[in-house]
C-alpha cells in the first residue's frame, strides 16, 4: 500500500517521559521515520502534542487548571518546536509551525489559506509540524489531546492516511486491561454509535485523550474515505513495518 501523503499524530503520552519531560528518544525515533519515508518521496504532516509537557519543565505550574495548561502550552510550544528543528537538522531537514482552531478549519477562506502554505511547505521538502493553538482553543486540552484535529488535518490537506501513534497499540475486542482473552482487531471497515459512548480515559496528567476520542477520529476519516492506522508510539516497529514495507504486523487499519 503505496501513500503519497500522511499525517502522523504523536500523543502527549508518548512524547512525555515519567510524566515531566519530554521524551528525546521518542522524538528522535519519530524524526528518523519521517526522514525515511522523506527518502521514498512520501510527504509527511506531523500533528504533534506536547506543548503543555514542554512548558512543565521550565514552569511546574499545577496542571489541573485550563488556565495554568494554557500558560505551560505558550511556553512549551516554541521550546517543542526547538527540539523538533534540532532533530530535524541532523538529517538536513527543515521543519516549521502551524497553529489551528476548530474555527480555522470551519472556514472556507482559512482552510484554504492554510491548504496554500502546507502544499507549499511540502513541495520545498519542509515537515509541517501542527498543533491546536490551545492559548485560544481549550477544547483540545479537556477533550481531544489533537486526534479529532489530526482527523481534520488529513481531511482537509489531502492525506490519504492518519497515523495516530498513541499509548494504545491497537484496537482490540474488549478492553486488555481486564480481559486476558482480548484481541487485536487488525482491520476495523465499520464504527457503531454503541462504541463512541465510552468515557475517554487518560492514561496519564499529560494525556486528554482516549480510545474513544480515537475511534471518533476514525469514524471520521471512514466517512470521507479515508484510512487511519492506529499503532503503539513506544516503539515505531509496527507501523515502520507498515509504511515502509507494506506489511501489516501490529496495530489497526482502518479502512472501507
Amino acid at each position: 500500500m503505496k501513500f503519497k501523503r500522511v499525517v502522523i499524530k504523536v500523543g502527549s503520552h508518548v512524547l512525555t517521559e515519567n510524566n515531566r519531560a519530554v521524551s528525546k528518544k521518542r522524538m528522535i525515533d519519530l524524526v528518523d521515520l519521517i526522514a525515511k519515508l522523506m527518502e521514498r518521496d512520501i510527504e509527511v504532516i506531523l500533528v504533534s502534542s506536547g506543548a503543555v509537557s514542554a512548558g512543565y519543565t521550565v514552569l511546574p505550574l499545577d496542571r489541573l487548571t485550563i488556565g495554568n495548561k494554557q500558560v505551560l502550552a505558550s511556553i512549551g510550544q516554541p521550546l517543542l518546536l526547538k527540539m523538533y528543528q534540532e532533530k530535524f537538522a541532523k538529517y538536513n531537514l527543515l521543519c516549521s509551525q502551524i497553529l489551528l482552531s476548530a474555527s480555522d478549519l470551519d472556514s472556507k477562506k482559512r482552510t484554504h489559506l492554510a491548504q496554500v502554505t502546507i502544499n507549499n511547505l511540502l513541495k520545498n521538502r519542509v515537515v509541517p509540524i501542527i498543533n491546536e493553538n490551545d492559548v485560544i482553543a481549550t477544547e483540545e486540552l479537556v477533550f481531544g489531546d489533537n486526534d479529532q484535529l489530526s482527523a481534520s488535518v488529513a481531511d482537509n490537506f489531502n492525506a490519504e492516511l492518519l497515523v495516530i501513534l498513541s499509548d494504545i497499540d491497537a484496537l482490540y475486542t474488549k478492553d486488555p486491561r481486564k480481559h486476558s482473552d482480548a484481541k487485536i482487531r487488525k482491520e476495523v471497515n465499520h464504527i457503531t454509535d454503541e462504541e463512541l459512548k465510552d468515557i475517554p480515559s487518560p492514561n496519564s496528567e499529560f494525556a486528554t485523550g482516549g480510545i474513544v476520542t480515537k475511534l471518533k477520529a476514525g469514524k471520521y476519516l471512514l466517512d470521507r474515505g479515508k484510512k487511519m492506522f492506529l499503532a503503539t508510539g513506544f516503539g515505531l516497529d509496527d507501523i515502520s513495518s507498515f509504511l515502509l514495507n507494506g506489511v501489516h504486523k501490529g496495530g489497526t487499519l482502518f479502512k472501507r
